[in-house]
């Protein structure tokens, strides 16, 4: 029986087992004034933070991300982005003149072949986990798959969205964490999703920023406890992740989507080194 890889190549890092660990990371949306230099601070950072480690377990791979439509906003009237073309633009750049793997989020199949030519990862939103057509275009593009677990799911669950990508000809699959609704308004983490999840075979991200959203708990626009990031970032470490994803701006107050839950860059030296003396612990 076809199993996934793992570990699970992108571009020129490995995901997974026995592998550094994998920072996905940038802002939620992308924008003309900001993105690049976002990239560009996020390669900065995680740059000294390898020259300071002591060992090679200790480094970190990065992966910048940044989404050129959010199609599941809230609001109708809320900004959505730059447009496919656009956005594959600013990516195309980043890729090339900072030497960066990038991914970006599919809504619908038909932008999975021209996504797949641009990107080195494709990310699957959690609302369309179970989106058949739309994970069978990205696992046909021929570049890995990363999946979030939709909040309505249970960590189990993943395992038939493994099973459609598999079936699809894609054996290098993410499975990503990014909260369980729990009543109005909120969203919990069950730390057990880890473990479950990994019992797939796939490599396991964990979407801290994202895991402290409120969906729709403003008017119009959902908020974040931002202040929650780093503590689930640690809980998920001590767990055992092989990725982590960050969406992180220089003021997340001006950032168009996602502001409340995201971290501002000036935070994520220091998160970056006591998570990494955490995994170092455990092995």
């Amino acid at each position: 029986m076809t199993e996934p890889n793992n570990p699970v190549t992108i571009g020129p890092y490995r995901c997974g087992v026995g592998q550094k660990l994998l920072l996905v990371a940038g802002p939620c949306v992308l924008q003309e004034e900001t993105s690049f230099e976002i990239a560009r601070e996020l390669k900065r950072i995680v740059s000294e933070h390898n020259a300071q480690a002591s060992q090679a377990s200790e480094e970190i791979q990065l992966v910048f991300k940044g989404s050129f439509d959010k199609a599941n906003r809230t609001s109708v009237s809320s900004w959505r982005g730059l447009g496919i073309e656009r956005g594959l633009e600013i990516l195309a750049r980043v890729k090339a003149e900072l030497a960066l793997p990038v991914t970006t989020d599919i809504h619908e199949s038909c932008q999975a072949q021209s996504v797949g030519e641009t990107v080195d990862l494709i990310q699957i939103p959690a609302f369309l986990a179970r989106q058949t057509d739309l994970l069978v275009a990205a696992a046909r593009t021929g570049k890995p798959v990363h999946v979030k677990k939709g909040q309505f799911m249970a960590p189990k669950d993943m395992q038939n969205v493994v099973g459609k990508l598999l079936e699809s000809g894609c054996r290098d699959i993410i499975l990503g964490e990014r909260g369980t609704f729990f009543g109005y308004g909120a969203l919990v983490n069950d730390m057990r999703s880890l473990v479950i999840m990994r019992h797939t075979g796939a490599p396991v991200l964990f979407d801290a920023t994202h895991s402290v959203q409120e969906p729709s708990a403003g008017q119009g626009v959902s908020g974040g406890k931002r202040e929650y990031v780093a503590p689930l970032a640690r809980a998920a470490v001590a767990v055992g992740i092989d990725a982590l994803f960050l969406e992180t701006h220089f003021d997340p107050k001006l950032s168009p989507c996602d502001g409340p839950n995201m971290l501002p860059l000036s935070e994520i030296p220091e998160l970056l080194k006591t998570l990494i003396r955490i995994r170092t612990a455990l092995n």
